[in-house]
């Protein structure tokens, strides 16, 4: 045992957060979702939550680094009702993790995870941003996206809406990447202080834990990075939705009792 692990469990978190830096590496995004889901498999679900806080931190910080200081500027000043609702809502939703009963969030989890992964196919339908009705760089309008994106993902650290709102922008793949690296490192900044302000973390082992949890996602982020340019946009999309859908098969029988 180190720490109170087992040796087996630790290489379990290490593999999840190595895969999970490079799927956010390579993709922009995935990093919160594949590796949260991916740990809600064998722990409580607001366990994986609260692990995942710092290594999500780490891995914005590794990919924010790739903005110049004139476009965080600019970003920052184009999304900041998106970013300051979002964390507002993401502080509402830690309040309320503990009080989420473990096997129902592991299938909402599961089905949340699938839903993404048929949106992403337009096998269902998905609210449309970009219609000539909404002003989708609206204050209201990022506001209102930001509180309910957050709300979710201070609860479970799925952040697809946001992700979806940020890629209805015409922005190239690598500024997409650096500006949801942008929103997640704000927001996971403030999380990381309200995570040990409201008691979330069950022991100072899994805070230790989350700690250490940085080198394999920052190890990840930078494989990810270094394959982006060498891997096509198709591909990119097959690996992730793939390994999506597998993860949030996992989830939905596992909260079922099934496997």
């Amino acid at each position: 045992m180190i720490g109170g692990f087992s040796p087996t469990f630790l290489v379990i978190i290490a593999a999840v957060l190595l895969i999970a830096g490079a799927v956010n590496g390579l993709a922009g995004f995935g990093f919160a979702l594949v590796g949260t889901m991916a740990l809600a498999t064998v722990i409580e679900p607001s366990t994986a939550v609260v692990l995942m806080i710092i290594p999500i931190l780490s891995a914005n910080v590794t990919l924010v680094s790739e903005l110049s200081v004139a476009e965080l500027q600019s970003c920052g000043r184009r999304f900041w009702p998106l970013v300051l609702a979002a964390l507002v809502g993401t502080i509402l939703g830690m309040v309320i993790i503990d009080s989420l009963p473990g096997a129902p969030v592991r299938v909402g989890l599961g089905l949340i995870t699938l839903a993404f992964v048929l949106s992403r196919q337009s096998v269902v339908p998905v609210p449309s941003f970009g219609g000539n009705d909404i002003d989708r760089e609206g204050t209201v309008v990022m506001l209102v996206i930001g509180g309910v994106s957050g709300l979710l993902f201070g609860a479970t650290n799925v952040g697809v809406q946001l992700v979806a709102y940020l890629r209805s922008f015409d922005l190239s793949h690598g500024l997409f990447v650096s500006v949801v690296a942008m929103v997640f490192l704000g927001i996971n900044a403030i999380r990381v202080g309200a995570a040990g302000a409201l008691g979330l973390y069950p022991s100072a082992a899994i805070f230790g834990l989350s700690v250490a949890a940085v080198v394999p996602s920052v190890l990840g982020v930078a494989t990810g990075r270094k394959l982006r340019r060498r891997v096509s946009s198709r591909h990119r999309e097959i690996a992730v939705l793939g390994m999506l859908t597998v993860i949030g098969i996992r989830l939905v029988l596992g909260g079922l009792g099934i496997a």
